[in-house]
């Protein structure tokens, strides 16, 4: 009977531990769990067309709404007039967001920023690379990507992924924001059927060196983005200067012969 109580007591003892256990790794879950606005920010696609606005121009969508969790483009943005609105933009075929407008979302200390017409952008996602570079150099702890010290996370996402590899409370760097800074008012003075266009007033943007690319030649212009090439100034105004030289030739008339003195 003795032998009949101790083993009850394991028993239970053993299945407490065990339920103490589920609900220790259900708490881990719920700290590491994305909340919905992070989550789909992280996963949509932008800058595609809107399908409820396929007939009009400009219908990229390259807003997302933070109250619906969706991407949306500029004609759809009176129907979230009361919803906290978030503008992405692009460079170079990938997704970026002002630290200004992040940073009142989620802590972005620790990720790199890259630099638009001195407005500091982060990247959402990660870029692809054809080669990690481990080693004495600093690197971004998710994706190995070069970073500039001291920063420790290339994107968004990067660190996000990695918090919730290591099973850190995301709520720690949630911010609780105000909706007055994502108000639609900050988009009524964009117009979506003339010359400007919602995405972005940036007419150039300068990475950092490990970003920067070698040549103008490589460079790849986007729509918020417009990069002037040097050497084909220099092209067009000796090309605009050759025409001179020959006018200048053969117009010149001919002087008096020259004879030399009799001696």
């Amino acid at each position: 009977m003795v032998r009949d109580m101790m083993m009850r007591r394991a028993t239970t003892y053993s299945s407490s531990s065990g339920g103490e256990r589920e609900r220790e790794e259900e708490e881990m879950n719920v700290n590491a769990m994305k909340p919905a606005w992070l989550e789909r920010l992280m996963a949509e696609t932008f800058f595609g067309g809107c399908g409820v606005h396929q007939d009009r121009r400009k219908n990229e969508k390259n807003v997302f709404c933070l109250h619906c969790c969706s991407t949306i483009c500029p004609h759809c943005l009176p129907s979230h007039r009361s919803h906290p609105l978030l503008q992405v933009r692009r460079y170079v075929y990938h997704d970026v967001v002002r630290l200004g407008d992040l940073e009142k979302l989620i802590d972005c200390s620790n990720i790199q920023p890259y630099t638009i017409n001195g407005a500091k952008v982060i990247f959402l996602n990660q870029r692809p690379q054809s080669r990690s570079c481990k080693g004495s150099a600093n690197v971004c702890c998710t994706c190995d990507r070069i970073l500039q010290e001291p920063f420790h996370f290339c994107s968004l996402a990067c660190k996000v992924d990695h918090m919730v590899y290591e099973g850190e409370n995301l709520s720690g760097i949630l911010h609780r924001f105000d909706e007055s800074d994502f108000a639609f008012s900050q988009f009524e003075g964009l117009r979506v059927d003339g010359g400007s266009e919602v995405i972005d007033e940036d007419t150039q943007i300068a990475p950092p060196d490990d970003f920067r690319p070698s040549s103008c030649s490589n460079m790849e212009a986007t729509s918020n983005s417009v990069i002037s090439c040097e050497p084909n100034k220099h092209k067009n105004k000796s090309n605009a200067f050759l025409p001179r030289i020959v006018l200048s030739l053969g117009s010149r008339r001919k002087g008096a012969p020259q004879r030399a003195p009799l001696s």
